[in-house]
């Protein structure tokens, strides 16, 4: 988060420095800030792992536009078409997120998803309980929802 936050204020002092405050100009100062960074990791402690950190939520972001897509065009399908090849139901699924921070973020991107909800997390903080417009098969969607898991940890830790 440090290194996010100084690359943020590069990026704004590279707007400011330059007079000309558009999105691209942002964009470069971001960029340009970024390799500062990767090169000031190597001294300074607290920047360590941030190089890394910028990769992993693009191929993040990509990951889950993709996904977003397909659950778009399943749930478009079904709705438009007559016959409805739904099958909702309430599945658990364990948790390997031990924050609130990651569990928070872990249910938002799972009720971004259509045809997905997040409905509660046991008390324990090990089960996320999520309710799902297409469960004919409840192994696979387990194992997309720990991959989407995965993914959220690699970034946050």
């Amino acid at each position: 988060m440090i290194g996010f936050f100084w690359n943020v204020m590069l990026a704004l002092a590279w707007v400011a420095l330059s007079g000309t405050f558009s999105a691209m100009n942002l964009l470069a100062g971001f960029i340009f800030g970024y390799f500062v960074l990767l090169v000031m990791q190597i001294k300074v402690p607290s920047l360590n792992g941030y190089a890394r950190r910028i990769p992993q939520v693009i191929r993040f972001v990509l990951f889950f536009i993709k996904e977003l897509i397909k659950a778009n065009f399943r749930v478009a399908y079904d709705v438009a078409t007559p016959v409805w090849y739904m099958k909702p139901g309430v599945i658990g699924v364990p948790l390997e997120a031990k924050t609130d921070v990651e569990i928070m973020f872990l249910t938002s991107v799972i009720s971004l998803t259509p045809g997905t909800l997040s409905l509660d997390v046991s008390d324990d903080k090990r089960m996320l309980f999520i309710h799902a417009m297409f469960l004919q098969d409840e192994d696979e969607l387990r194992r997309d929802l720990k991959e989407l898991e995965r993914r959220i940890l690699e970034i946050m830790r």
